[in-house]
């Protein structure tokens, strides 16, 4: 038996594995990757592996970068089943259709800078420099009413003077598509996906419905088992349950542990702080009158966020300033939190649904859904809350929000999660780090953002103990309390620092630990 490691080897996005059993090739995730547009582009067009040739697929969890690439395994002639947790496949419903439309903007947006770029240049060398009268038309043409894109005539105008076209990386058509390839399974139940082979899901606690993935077969009349753990959970977080630590008895070891490292070599702040931190942030930004941005997850973090404001209102402990969730996604994910309400911890039972109150739902919050809705919010001067995607700042409408704040300093952008190298949200934390730690003295660092630069201004806080990712100590606690015996564990999902690191941790505590490479197999023994 063999795993080949295809993506988040050394890297924290695109998450894919691939398990070969002789008899079936079962894919571990099917992740985007995210990043520096053209490097991102490039590796997200090519699989590794002909999706035909593939028997199933298993689903870790609903995040793109685990599960972004599944239309195209779908295009490519994948025929199999994409076998995850029911939750995760409800979560997906919205989030393969609105990555769908992402791709489908982005690249729309990107044909229409290729097309008005050629027109003023065509324009400008008849006539010199062009009139505002002259940019005006030029607008008219390729906008309808000044706003929606004219994706027809600048389709045309793209042939007329062959000129390149960006595609999506997928439509929504074969996010659709690949929607209908999805079955969802219960915790706890063994799932045929092979010959010989199964899969059974374990609460991962990272996020609603993820899951450890479990795959047995035997082999050579001996029984075999990879246990594949997606993102692990932290303890004692709010609204999920803990990572599972006790799995079935009288399972046998563990040939290979396929072990996420994104804080391979960090801690977070307690758990137990994030409310008493984030209502700090909030009383320090309302007694400046300013507004606090909080680029979110439309996915897990949103619902964290909404869920411990909710609970500092009821406690008092803030003022009752509105709060803004400016994500449709992040709305329609809500309502899949709602949905499941049985893999809530205990806590979140008593605090909440027991009362009769829903965690997601209070006086001044708004779902904000329109376009029209969220220029509105941007427009509002006093103290409020606004959260919104994307997570890592790449996309959506939380752009529109940080260049609406960024250059004020009573405002603040609070950072919630998890920044990729060279995202947009990874700078902003960076170069508000460095902005504070000189005493914010001289002059602020320039941001560019959606093309243009902008002072930062804002204050930027971090407040790592919203994490849905355990740190070093958490995953060194899974490994520890857990009743199961590893053989050999192999170390992904983290950049390669954090990654070698852990692996590093791990071998001192005398486990068999490696760092794949892309494409790299491991074969059992």
């Amino acid at each position: 038996m063999h795993v080949t490691f295809y993506g988040a080897t050394r890297e924290v996005t695109g998450s894919m594995h691939l398990l070969e059993t002789g008899k079936d090739r079962i894919l571990l995730d099917c992740g985007l990757f995210q990043g520096r547009r053209k490097e991102s582009d490039a590796k997200n067009r090519i699989f590794p592996v002909d999706p035909a040739l593939i028997t199933n697929m298993v689903l870790s969890h609903a995040h793109i970068d685990h599960s972004g690439r599944i239309p195209l395994l779908v295009k490519g002639g994948f025929n199999g089943r994409i076998i995850t947790t029911r939750t995760t496949a409800d979560a997906c419903h919205y989030l393969l259709k609105d990555s769908a439309h992402i791709q489908e903007s982005d690249a729309n947006y990107l044909n229409y800078k290729t097309v008005r770029g050629h027109l003023y240049n065509l324009s400008h060398a008849k006539k010199g420099q062009l009139t505002n009268r002259e940019r005006g038309e030029i607008a008219r043409l390729l906008k309808h009413n000044g706003l929606k894109l004219n994706a027809t005539a600048i389709d045309n105008l793209l042939d007329q003077y062959n000129l390149k076209k960006v595609e999506p990386l997928y439509s929504m058509a074969d996010a659709e598509a690949a929607l209908s390839a999805f079955d969802g399974y219960p915790y706890n139940t063994p799932v045929t996906i092979g010959k010989g082979v199964t899969v059974t899901f374990f609460e991962a606690g990272h996020i609603l419905g993820s899951a450890f993935c479990l795959l047995s077969f035997t082999e050579r009349g001996q029984k075999r088992h990879v246990l594949f753990t997606g993102d692990i959970g932290r303890f004692d977080r709010p609204i999920l349950k803990n990572p599972t630590l006790g799995f079935p008895e009288g399972l046998g070891p563990i040939d290979l542990l396929i072990m996420e490292s994104t804080y391979g070599a960090r801690h977070h702040e307690p758990t137990v702080e994030l409310k008493e931190r984030l209502g700090e942030v909030i009383n320090e930004t309302t007694q400046k009158d300013g507004v606090v941005v909080i680029p979110a997850f439309a996915f897990g973090r949103t619902q964290d966020v909404v869920y411990i404001i909710h609970e500092l209102y009821n406690q008092g402990k803030v003022p009752r300033i509105p709060v803004f969730v400016d994500s449709p996604l992040a709305g329609n994910l809500t309502r899949v939190f709602a949905e499941h309400p049985e893999v809530y911890d205990d806590m979140a039972h008593h605090t909440f649904l027991e009362r009769g109150k829903k965690p997601f739902e209070f006086k001044e919050l708004t779902y904000i859904d329109s376009v029209a809705q969220s220029m509105e919010c941007m427009k509002t001067t006093t103290p409020h809350i606004i959260i919104s995607s994307s997570g890592m700042c790449e996309a959506g409408r939380i752009l529109h929000h940080l260049r609406y704040r960024a250059h004020n300093p009573n405002n603040t952008i609070v950072v919630v999660g998890y920044m990729a190298q060279h995202t947009l949200g990874r700078r902003i934390l960076e170069l508000g780090e460095a902005f504070e730690a000189q005493g914010r003295k001289g002059d602020p660092p320039m941001v560019k953002i959606l093309g243009k630069e902008y002072p930062l201004k804002a204050r930027v806080v971090k407040i790592g103990g919203f994490s849905a990712h355990a740190d070093q100590e958490e995953m060194l606690r899974f490994l520890r309390k857990s009743n199961i015996q590893i053989k050999q564990i192999a170390v992904v999902h983290g950049e390669e620092e954090q990654s070698l690191a852990f692996r590093d941790t791990l071998k001192e505590k005398g486990y068999k630990a490696v760092v794949p490479r892309p494409g790299q197999t491991v074969t059992l023994e």
